[in-house]
């Protein structure tokens, strides 16, 4: 894994292009990629690359450079192929040589011999970029799910790109600039992000599943794949061993590394899946996995269930510790440095995210860079096989708006009303909604409830999981650890995308269909627990801690928060009884304090303008 950034300026000025902003960028690109950097400039293209070594220490460095057919072509790239070896034997047999074994020249090589086709026959992860010296064009591509992050900015005859904000705003020319739809973007769909929209004035992100070409003529995008529905032809028995076969085969692609790899383990399903399925590679390899599982100091005694986090972990990550041959790690942390770490993780994430859900991810991740530079885990399972709360319960999914955020006239009762100026804080967020609905994939054959499910699985897929991708993404590489995502193999999402409901909620369970394909690999008091989300701090001392962190800066007339939300209903938060959630099942009140203030703190440390 790495960080990528490019500067093109096709003007005969070319102001952007200066040995400064190249100093610059790269000083905010050394986190994701840690061991090595490299720039090439080309006329009116710059590209600069930071790395993070995975796999072909020697061989892998960039930008790589390549002649095919007496023409030069530059790349930087920021992922993993996961069928390197597949595509290294097709490109062999028309003529390609290589020099090592990486995935990157792998990639740099398909370009050259299938051009922008290349995107067709990748299945990984990736953000990237490729400069053709010849035709003075860029060619940039982010993968199927959209698990790397690709941000740009396009002025005139200037195109500027990077792995992550921050090196687009430590540009010279770039400023953190808002409007007024940018706040309504953080007080209304925050911490989830409209698809393609930066927050800052002029930036916008490659959406998942596009490519596209940057030439002196302009920035041309095309979509080369989305979901797409049809009907499904396999029964429940054929479906299940297709399941199987697929996740397996993906956790399977993604354990090859040149150096240590590890898993997350939660005792849940997903995590126990991917676990169990290492374990089993590395003793055939004769080594031991290493597993981590994170907790809070104090959570037994304070944790309470609910409906949406029926039960605590540990009893289960015990069950799978005795189950498994795996070396495994406790992470344990303290209210105090999770609220602590709320403002490296919006360092991290360049904007307020989802508080100490991410503050304690970072720190988590942090602990396990220590032992480990891969990571495996079990995002995106429940956006695919429907297992969210809201996916089975009648209620919430026939209710209009977004599941994980249906409290827009709360959210809106912070804004100023000077700020609002007008605005309907309820068309902002329908119009997203209804834009999503309208899109989404399903056959006119399809029943109303199989339309409905279509539509949720669409929405978490398009938005929900979008906000965890992000998170996971700059929460471990702010500590240089790559995290893999095997259930976002997209082989596994068009597959599941088309099978009925029904087979999904199997036993009338979440996810009951993964549980069946699963059937044996693990214990099966974890392969039928009730899902539980994310593991959060319940003592009260964090919610001390941070209430008492807003009213410092209620206290002070000049914090940037203020300029946008009221003070009174920020008042009201401390003695506030609701359960209304701010965003998905973890952001209750304490949560929704901590992201008024990672708001604050976003807003003063990125010196963000209001125009």
């Amino acid at each position: 894994m790495c960080a990528i950034a490019g500067i093109l300026d096709f003007a005969e000025s070319g102001r952007y292009q200066t040995g400064a902003a190249y100093e610059q960028m790269l000083d905010t690109m050394e986190r994701r990629g840690p061991d090595q950097s490299g720039s090439v400039v080309d006329g009116p293209a710059s590209l600069l690359h930071t790395r993070l070594c995975v796999v072909d220490i020697e061989n892998g460095r960039q930008p790589m450079c390549g002649i095919w057919n007496g023409e030069e072509y530059s790349l930087v790239y920021n992922g993993e192929l996961y069928n390197t070896q597949e595509l290294r034997r097709e490109l062999m047999l028309k003529g390609h040589r290589f020099h090592g074994h990486s995935d990157t020249e792998v990639l740099l090589h398909a370009y050259m011999q299938w051009g922008e086709q290349c995107v067709d026959r990748f299945n990984g992860i990736f953000a990237f970029a490729v400069w053709e010296h010849h035709r003075e064009r860029l060619f940039i591509a982010r993968d199927r799910i959209g698990v790397k992050p690709f941000f740009y900015l396009h002025r005139g005859n200037a195109f500027i790109f990077a792995s992550e904000m921050k090196t687009l705003l430590a540009h010279p020319e770039v400023e953190a600039v808002i409007d007024q739809s940018a706040i309504l973007e953080i007080m209304l769909i925050g911490p989830g992000r409209t698809p393609g929209y930066g927050v800052f004035r002029d930036i916008l992100e490659l959406q998942p599943g596009m490519c596209g070409y940057l030439t002196r003529d302009g920035l041309r995008l095309r979509r080369y794949w989305s979901l797409e529905d049809h009907e499904h032809e396999d029964d429940f028995e054929k479906t299940v061993a297709r399941v199987r076969e697929l996740v397996l085969d993906a956790i399977q692609r993604q354990l090859v590394s040149d150096v240590p790899v590890c898993t997350f383990l939660s005792g849940g399903l997903d995590s126990s899946i991917i676990s169990a399925v290492a374990d089993r590679h590395m003793r055939e390899c004769g080594g031991r996995l290493h597993t981590f599982s994170v907790d809070y100091q104090e959570n037994d005694r304070y944790f309470k269930a609910s409906h949406f986090q029926p039960s605590g972990d540990n009893a289960y990550i015990r069950i799978m510790n005795h189950a498994l041959s795996a070396i495994h790690h406790d992470v344990v942390l303290s209210h105090v440095e999770v609220a602590r770490a709320l403002y490296a993780a919006v360092d991290a994430r360049d904007l307020p995210g989802m508080a100490d859900v991410d503050s304690s991810l970072l720190l988590f991740c942090r602990e396990i860079k220590k032992h480990a530079t891969v990571a495996l885990s079990g995002e995106c399972a429940d956006e695919i096989f429907g297992g969210y709360p809201w996916f089975r319960d009648c209620e919430i999914r026939e209710r209009y708006g977004f599941p994980w955020a249906q409290s827009t006239a709360w959210r809106a009762s912070f804004l100023k009303r000077d700020v609002l100026d007008g605005a309907d804080p309820n068309a902002y967020v329908d119009e997203r909604y209804r834009a999503t609905l309208e899109e989404t994939p399903v056959l006119p054959s399809r029943t109303r409830e199989e339309r409905r499910m279509k539509e949720m699985i669409y929405l978490n897929f398009k938005w929900f999981m979008q906000t965890l991708l992000d998170r996971k993404d700059r929460m471990s590489m702010y500590s240089g650890l790559e995290v893999r995502v095997p259930f976002c193999d997209y082989r596994i999402a068009e597959y599941l995308y088309a099978v009925p409901w029904e087979y999904k909620d199997y036993r009338n369970c979440e996810k009951g269909l993964l549980r069946q394909a699963m059937a044996g690999l693990l214990p099966e008091e974890v392969l039928w627990r009730k899902k539980s989300p994310y593991p959060k701090t319940h003592h009260p001392g964090y919610l001390e801690a941070v209430a008492s962190e807003l009213r410092d800066v209620l206290r002070d007339s000049s914090s940037p928060l203020l300029s946008i939300v009221d003070a009174a209903a920020l008042e009201r938060l401390f003695n506030s009884a609701l359960s209304v959630p701010w965003y998905g099942q973890l952001m209750t009140i304490p949560q929704t304090i901590a992201y008024m203030l990672q708001v604050n703190y976003w807003m003063k440390k990125y010196r963000v303008r209001i125009v």
